[in-house]
């Protein structure tokens, strides 16, 4: 017999918490066995290797079920990134609202090294895509009253679990052993009377008379409402931060947390009209105003626009979640098990109306104000006198022409609506093949769909054939009237052209609104088709103990295709060009794991996978560690680790796709360099202004194009992992303490990354490498609102990059004792990231991200509660370290590196629970307890989510937040 000690038994229990993957089945257990006999046998994360004294060498944490439940959360994901472990999520409700696709879904990303270098597992094993083309799990899919236990494992882990896992391993365990039924519902609303919240879930569990079959089941609802911009005080007006007017920056760097507010759109619904040298409004009563002059910069006057009145912070949410699964022991040896889960889930994204000018139509900019008809010309009926008559021919066509620009608030406020469902069925066989060697195989298929319907967009060819409008003096449309408007274009007319006014407020009727919309649809489609299995068992009984391995393979299968209408994919609708993308591939694998017992308490643990993908060919991962008890209070774990990932679909054949990037720093506004003088717009805008100067539409309006690249190969990732686990037991005042402690160091090789775009500037203008200028495309005249020089489009691809480095050190504490005739525990999780860095390109140098905004030096996470009798109160805090803005965006400003940020903040979540009697437990909470405001991030600085005028992936935009609730069990 091996030895038991307390600190084994607390790193079995408390740190692994017996069977974790590998549904661990004995058939021959009887039901006088003792509880030691019951756990001869266990899996652990970061293994696959049952064994009755296995400990993880990997670092580990456990959420369970309890925690879920003092949290409130609708969405596991609002708890994962309390753990200090995570990093900001790239998709969450408060960050995603003008994404073009996938607005709404909930992600997680593991050491802020990327949601696709985090895997993540349901029951063990692979779950379907959420976001086409990657492999981010939606936990929009998981219903959160369903689980029984999160297991954070962190550290390379693709050698036991496959690509994906370079940061570590999130696996999800679902309850399987329930009887009876489960009633939860609850109610929330913030402190500000909105983000209204609805949660009911029912969780039902029966096993067969024979004690031979067991099935659960669970279904749940919830609802999460809307935040708007315009209802908190921070963003409810358009602001701008400072620093881009700032005559000296370098003299005055504070000036980044000085607003310009409002800075109001110059895009106004009523529109402006440049006619000749006179630029014509109309005013609030929509009478018609001339001679004020807007260089795009001014933040008064009638031609302004807040656009914060119009956006969300929050994305209402409504989710229907369905669960199932079950077993059945065929044999005394055998057992069939299964799994289903079925989500469907919408989502509503609200953006203001869509900015519109006459150079989204006109190559040059410039609308024609008069038409030849019958010989003579003929003006735009819509035109005011004035502006008629101020207009010149700007272009050579021989007619009067105007810019125009307007906001169509006659079209409605842009946004999408999104339908996704998700369904997964697994079924296999598990149990024990001989004494002491269990297996598994099973098949999964998994599937998400998503349809979606975006508004607020026009067809930009119905436009131009609407504006092209004339008096019908020689009744072309033959119905007998010669003094309506109608459109020019005879088979513009035949298809229902109605002319479209655009002079002032309301002046787009109904009729014309339909003509020229054009809503935007994309269907998606993921799929996951997956066969496993493993066997693992002792080989050898060793001096110091059994020799274990386990073996096992899986076959994969992945596609993913994303379409949107014609129109989107031309660019024709006003909206982004975004073609479709679609691929697929598949990989087979193979693995082999092993534990030797080298003396009593030292375990040396190996593992190593081969795999061999259908795009880059044949891989490798491998990790080798060991743990080492000391002694009944000390164990030491070390673990070093290859993980291998391959690029997924979108970073394979992603075709170019349009996009707006924001917090991008012209480096020509600072310093004009030569290269930045030998492009002829630059230098004409500097021989105009004396310095090269940008507009609000000039810095706003970047666009550019990403694409993959079918070359792209495999990155690896190598990880050192040193840790010691502490259960004190000689030392009184510890007693009731365990602590970890562990130093992480990960070096991703040849990242998978698509090039900064602020890198590329950098290195065209000020690194020397003009070969970046190629993506880089300006514009070489002043072109409608836009400058001459200013920036048009900057691509970028994807690539194998230099690589990413992390260092930091992960501490925890745990806590239990009595007092008051209560049980008190508390819990501690803390990481200090020393280091970390990117390389954008091989040859580049290092671009630190440790310390700024969303990658804080230092986070923790704390939770105290208290149980008495009948009464449990609980209190979680979580502390948000004090970060720098981004070194390269302040660096466009001459800016160093440091002293320019945010504080630290702190966010205190309270719950009190009450059980009534046997059945029934009431509960109420409060999230961000004492209203804790954000950290200011405007927009225009680098982190901001447009609309929240913060980080909203990684600070909390809505604010306190209330909810009660009831349990019932029967």
């Amino acid at each position: 017999m091996y030895k038991k000690t307390k600190l084994s038994n607390a790193v079995k229990y408390a740190l692994v918490v017996g069977t974790a993957l590998g549904m661990t089945f004995n058939a021959n257990a009887q039901e006088n066995t003792t509880e030691e006999e019951q756990v001869e046998r266990i899996a652990v994360t970061g293994s696959r290797i049952k064994s009755a004294e296995l400990a993880s060498a990997s670092p580990l944490q456990i959420l369970d079920a309890s925690d879920i439940q003092a949290s409130g959360v609708a969405n596991i994901q609002d708890i994962l990134l309390e753990n200090p472990a995570f990093g900001t999520p790239a998709i969450s409700r408060t960050n995603s609202n003008f994404s073009t696709a996938s607005a709404g879904v909930s992600t997680i990303d593991l050491r802020d090294l990327g949601t696709a270098r985090t895997l993540v597992l349901v029951n063990g094993r692979r779950f379907v895509s959420g976001v086409p083309g990657s492999s981010a799990v939606d936990l929009n899919t998981i219903p959160a009253q369903f689980i029984e236990r999160i297991e954070i494992l962190t550290g390379g882990a693709s050698a036991v679990y496959g690509s994906d896992a370079v940061a570590g391993v999130v696996n999800i365990v679902m309850k399987d052993n329930f009887e009876g039924i489960e009633f939860n519902a609850q109610l929330g609303q913030s402190g500000e009377g909105d983000a209204d919240e609805r949660q009911f879930a029912m969780t039902m569990g029966a096993e067969s008379a024979d004690g031979k079959g067991t099935i659960m089941a669970h279904i749940s609802y919830t609802d999460q409402g809307a935040v708007f911009s315009r209802d908190r005080k921070r963003s409810d007006v358009d602001q701008l931060s400072g620093i881009y007017f700032e005559d000296d920056p370098v003299a005055n760097p504070g000036s980044i947390f000085e607003a310009v507010r409002p800075f109001f759109s110059s895009f106004p619904p009523q529109g402006r009209f440049d006619a000749g040298d006179t630029r014509y409004t109309f005013d609030s009563n929509n009478n018609l105003q001339a001679g004020f002059s807007t260089n795009g910069n001014d933040t008064i006057g009638p031609d302004g626009f807040n656009r914060s009145a119009h956006r969300t912070i929050a994305i209402p949410t409504e989710r229907y979640l369905m669960a199932l699964n079950g077993r059945y022991e065929l044999t005394d040896d055998h057992a069939f098990f299964f799994e289903g889960t079925y989500s469907n889930g919408s989502t509503t994204t609200e953006l203001e109306p869509f900015p519109f000018a006459s150079d989204d139509i006109y190559s040059d900019g410039f609308v024609p104000l008069e038409f030849m008809v019958g010989g003579q010309l003929v003006a735009n009926p819509f035109v005011p006198d004035a502006i008629l008559n101020s207009a010149i021919d700007e272009n050579g066509d021989g007619v009067r022409d105007l810019f125009f620009a307007k906001r169509l608030s006659g079209v409605g406020n842009r946004g999408n609506t999104a339908e996704r469902d998700t369904f997964r069925i697994l079924a296999g066989m598990e149990g024990e093949l001989f004494d002491g060697w269990y297996y598994d195989v099973f098949y999964t298929y998994g599937q998400t769909k998503e349809a979606q319907v975006s508004n607020g967009l026009v067809n930009v060819q119905n436009f131009r054939y609407a504006l092209e409008a004339v008096t019908d003096v020689a009744d072309f449309d033959n119905d007998g009237i010669t003094d309506e408007a109608i459109c020019m274009d005879a088979t513009a007319r035949s298809f229902g052209c109605v002319p479209i006014d655009i002079y002032g407020f309301g002046s787009i009727s109904e009729e014309a609104a339909r003509y020229v919309t054009a809503p935007a649809l994309l269907s998606t489609e993921v799929t996951q088709e997956i066969i496993g299995g493993n066997i693992s068992g002792e080989v050898m009984e060793l001096p110091a103990g059994p020799l274990g391995v386990a073996v096992g393979f899986e076959y994969r299968e992945e596609f993913s295709r994303s379409e949107f209408d014609a129109l989107q994919q031309a660019g024709l609708n006003a909206g982004n060009a975004i073609p479709a993308t679609e691929g697929e591939f598949d990989v087979t694998e193979f693995y082999l794991e092993t534990n030797v017992p080298v003396f009593e308490g030292f375990n040396v643990k190996a593992a190593v996978r081969a795999s061999d993908y259908s795009t880059v060919g044949s891989t490798s991962s491998w990790n080798v560690g060991f743990d080492y008890e000391l002694n009944d209070e000390i164990r030491f774990r070390v673990i070093q680790a290859q993980s291998t990932r391959a690029p997924n679909i979108d970073e394979l054949f992603q075709p170019d796709s349009q996009t707006f990037p924001s917090g991008l720093i012209d480096p020509c506004t600072n310093d004009a360099t030569a290269r930045c003088l030998a492009d002829a717009g630059v230098a004409a805008n500097i021989a105009t202004n004396g310095t090269f100067t940008l507009n609000q539409s000039d810095i706003q309006g970047i666009s550019g194009f990403n694409r993959g690249n079918i070359n792209v190969s495999e990155e690896k990732g190598k990880s050192t992992t040193v840790g010691v686990v502490y259960t004190p037991e000689n030392i009184t005042f510890l007693e009731d303490f365990d602590f970890t402690l562990d130093y992480f160091d990960i070096e991703i090789e040849d990242a998978i990354v698509s090039t900064p775009r602020q890198f590329i500037l950098d290195q065209c203008y000020d690194g020397g490498d003009e070969s970046f200028c190629d993506f880089v495309t300006r514009r070489p005249t002043a072109v409608g609102n836009n400058s001459a020089g200013s920036i048009e489009f900057i691509d970028s691809a994807v690539t194998n990059s230099g690589g990413v480095t992390l260092e930091g050190v992960d501490l925890t504490v745990n806590y239990r004792t009595e007092v008051g005739g209560g049980d008190l525990t508390a819990r501690l999780a803390y990481t200090y990231l020393i280091d970390g860095a990117t390389t954008p390109t091989p040859d580049a140098a290092e671009d630190p991200f440790v310390g700024e905004i969303g990658t804080s030096e230092h986070k923790a996470f704390f939770n105290l509660g208290y149980r008495y009798d009948d009464m449990n109160f609980v209190a979680r805090m979580t502390y948000i370290g004090a970060a720098d803005f981004d070194d390269q965006f302040l660096s466009g400003f001459g800016i160093a590196p440091g002293g320019i940020g945010v504080s630290s903040i702190t966010y205190v979540d309270l719950q009190a629970s009450y059980q009534l009697n046997d059945v029934v437990e009431v509960y109420g909470g409060i999230d961000n307890a004492f209203d804790k405001e954000p950290p200011r991030i405007l927009s225009g600085v680098a982190g901001s989510d447009t609309g929240t005028e913060t980080d909203a992936g990684t600070y909390d935009p809505i604010g306190r937040e209330f909810y009660v609730g009831v349990r019932a069990r029967f």
